[in-house]
């Protein structure tokens, strides 16, 4: 979804820079748009090697982990089934696990998909992984101010998303 409109793709682009600062912020090692030479898309019917949204490394048992972010509508698929509150970032999810799952535990990777709407809503997986980040913050700060902190920033991360997508769309007279 994000390659296909541009506002998408500039919203996940900002979801995931704000997400490499929270884990740089808190002490953990990553890189985004790191080339792990294994990751490809079925879907162009040839082999196009992709790098990781962002790679952080030693995540898991010492396993770096390629974290893939999806930013999708609530609302797809609303004509087909109705609407049905986190559907959308739910099927988004299991998509990015059937698509690059195998090929990270294959090359000794760990997969993490990062699916979120623009309302908000969070996938498990990426819950998983802001939890895993705040209680590596909290465990390094007595600060109560930071006690939500990581998902402040994310959740902020997908509002302004949101605003820029929606100021582009007003016509030059409106500005």
């Amino acid at each position: 979804m994000c390659k296909e409109l541009p506002g998408f793709k500039y919203r996940h682009d900002w979801v995931r820079d704000v997400l490499c600062d929270v884990l740089k912020w808190a002490g953990i090692s990553a890189k985004k748009e790191a080339p792990v030479n294994f990751l490809t898309d079925p879907l162009e019917g040839r082999s196009t090697l992709r790098p990781a949204d962002i790679l952080v490394f030693g995540w898991e048992g010492g396993k770096h982990a390629c974290v893939d972010l999806t930013g999708v509508s609530p609302l797809v698929g609303l004509k087909d089934k109705g609407f049905v509150v986190g559907q959308a970032v739910l099927k988004a999810e299991a998509s990015k696990v059937a698509k690059h799952e195998k090929a990270c535990l294959e090359n000794q990777h760990v997969f993490i998909p990062f699916a979120f709407d623009t309302f908000g809503g969070l996938a498990p997986n990426a819950v998983r992984l802001l939890n895993r980040v705040q209680k590596v913050i909290n465990s390094n700060s007595s600060s109560l101010k930071v006690s939500n902190f990581v998902f402040s920033r994310i959740g902020f991360s997908i509002q302004k998303g949101v605003a820029a997508q929606l100021v582009a769309r007003l016509p030059a007279i409106a500005l």
